[in-house]
C-alpha cells in the first residue's frame, strides 16, 4: 500500500509540463519545515545554486517561547548543508551532507518514537554539534512553489546539564552524550525567485 501511494504521489507530480520545468530554472530559493513549525518553531532555509548541480543551504530554527506549565522546549539550530542534485538543482532527487549546532532548554516533554524518555520528567539545558548525510526528493507545484522531503541521518555530540523537573533548579549532574541517529526530518515550502 505504501508503494502505491509513493508511486501514485510521483506519477502526479511528473504530469507537469516540460515548460514548468524548464521556467523554474531558479538560482535561490527561500523554504520553511512545516514538520518544525508542528513543535512551535519557526524557521527559515535560504539555498544557493552553486554549480550545475549542487546547491548550498542555511537553515536556522528558534523556539524562543516560555510555556505557562512546567514543559520547556526552548531552543535553536543552525543547519549548513552542501547537496548534489542529480537531475538539476531544486527538482528532484539530491543527497548532501549538513552540519548542525545550537543550544537547548527542554524538559517535561514527550518525543516522538520513544527519542529520550528521560525528558518527559527531567530537564536538560545545554548545546550541541555535529553534522551527517540527507537523502530527499523535491517536487515542482508551480513556477516558483515546490514541496521537499528530506531526512538526515548523523552524529552529534550533546553537552549538557540535567535538573530534577521542568521548573526546579535543583541540578542533578553535568554530563555528556555521543548520538547516533536521525539528525533531520523535513517537509518544506519552497519559493523560488
Amino acid at each position: 500500500m505504501k508503494r502505491k501511494i509513493q508511486f501514485l504521489l510521483v506519477a502526479i507530480f511528473c504530469m507537469f509540463s516540460f515548460e514548468a520545468v524548464q521556467a523554474q530554472k531558479r538560482q535561490f530559493a527561500l523554504k520553511t519545515n512545516l514538520l518544525y513549525w508542528g513543535t512551535t518553531t519557526p524557521n527559515l532555509g535560504m539555498e544557493f545554486s552553486s554549480g550545475r548541480k549542487s546547491t548550498l543551504q542555511l537553515f536556522y530554527g528558534w523556539n524562543p517561547w516560555k510555556s505557562s506549565s512546567e514543559r520547556k522546549l526552548r531552543h535553536w539550530v543552525l543547519q549548513p548543508e552542501y547537496r548534489h542534485w542529480f537531475c538539476q538543482p531544486f527538482n528532484g532527487w539530491f543527497v548532501g551532507f549538513h552540519l548542525m549546532g545550537g543550544e537547548f532548554n527542554v524538559g517535561e516533554v514527550k518525543l516522538p518514537f520513544g527519542m529520550f524518555k528521560e525528558l518527559r520528567r527531567r530537564r536538560y539545558e545545554g548545546w550541541f554539534a555535529g553534522g551527517g548525510v540527507t537523502g530527499g526528493y523535491q517536487w515542482i507545484l508551480s513556477r516558483h512553489w515546490n514541496l521537499e522531503a528530506s531526512l538526515g541521518l548523523g552524529y552529534d555530540y550533546i553537552k549538557y546539564d540535567k535538573f530534577a523537573c521542568g521548573y526546579c533548579g535543583e541540578k542533578l549532574k553535568s554530563s555528556h552524550r555521543n548520538y547516533f541517529g536521525p539528525t533531520k526530518v523535513a517537509i518544506s515550502f519552497v519559493y523560488l525567485f
